[in-house]
């Protein structure tokens, strides 16, 4: 089951403030599985910045820790981060791992993004 977390943690089927953001469980056997090739755990930072060729990219990040005010998302004891100012641009999404053709990368199911670009870095609103 995925939850969110902030100051205090809460289930993604009734989520406090109404962002919804999951983390799937491909997602989260990725995560399991750098963890352990790190020899640590990690955290899969997820942030919207200005750019790329539709107005808005994607940006993933593993750290060690979050910073305070981030939204954490977990699912089988892995985690996510997103922070404040990404959060709007990221309501409703599923964060995702997926393995095909065009390679294995960490991809967002952005339900905001009015259009993509061919790789999906890079979003409209």
């Amino acid at each position: 089951m995925s939850t969110v977390q902030s100051s205090t943690a809460f289930s993604v089927s009734a989520p406090t403030g109404g962002h919804g953001l999951t983390l799937s469980e491909s997602a989260a056997r990725r995560l399991a599985a750098l963890g352990e090739a790190e020899g640590r755990p990690v955290l899969l930072r997820v942030a919207v910045d200005g750019g790329g060729c539709s107005g808005f990219q994607y940006r993933f990040e593993l750290i060690e820790a979050g910073d305070a005010d981030d939204i954490r998302i977990e699912t089988d004891g892995q985690a996510a981060v997103v922070d404040t100012v990404s959060l709007p641009f990221l309501k409703g999404s599923e964060i995702a791992f997926v393995d095909d053709l065009a390679g294995a990368q960490f991809v967002v199911r952005n339900p905001n993004a009015a259009s993509s670009c061919g790789c999906g870095v890079s979003f409209s609103i």
